[in-house]
């Protein structure tokens, strides 16, 4: 089965009935997880992004110490885990300030983090990397805005 476009979908979805909106959305979230995870940010997190962006450190937080420090191995393991996680938490919101706040705050966790990064290449390229996202992402704010969110990535690295 092919999947038709998006302008399609659009089209026909404004032909259904509020009841029938609901029953398709309940079947979505059935079928995959990040579904359910998508429609529970918009119905419950969208209006208070401050609280999304805390509940999401928490679980950051939660993950770092969870990582097990026997091997840089499987550091590195952990850490791309919980990035692919902020990451789609990053997705779900669609907004630059909670993209920059979430990466600033795994760029900070990471390079505190004990054992020091400092011994494995591919760690501190990953930092490396976030960091330049982060770059990019401020570029596209208000110069107010870039100039508090410079003066935090630039104590973060610093640091």
């Amino acid at each position: 089965m092919k999947a038709v476009t998006l302008k399609k979908l659009k089209d026909e979805l404004a032909h259904q009935s509020t009841s029938e909106l609901i029953d398709l959305c309940l079947q979505l979230s059935k079928f995959k997880k990040e579904n359910k995870e998508l429609l529970t940010y918009l119905l419950f997190d969208s209006h208070n992004e401050e609280g999304y962006i805390e509940s999401v450190k928490e679980q950051v937080d939660a993950l770092f110490e969870q990582i097990n420090t026997k091997s840089y191995f499987y550091i590195r393991k952990s850490v791309r885990k919980i990035l692919t996680l902020t990451k789609k938490y990053i997705r779900y919101s669609k907004k630059k300030e909670t993209e920059v706040e979430l990466l600033l705050y795994f760029c900070l966790k990471l390079k505190n983090f004990k054992p020091s990064i400092n011994n494995s290449p591919r760690l501190l390229a990953t930092l490396d990397r976030q960091v330049l996202l982060i770059k990019k992402a401020i570029a596209t704010f208000h110069e107010d805005l870039q100039y508090d969110y410079l003066l935090e990535l630039n104590e973060l690295l610093d640091e």
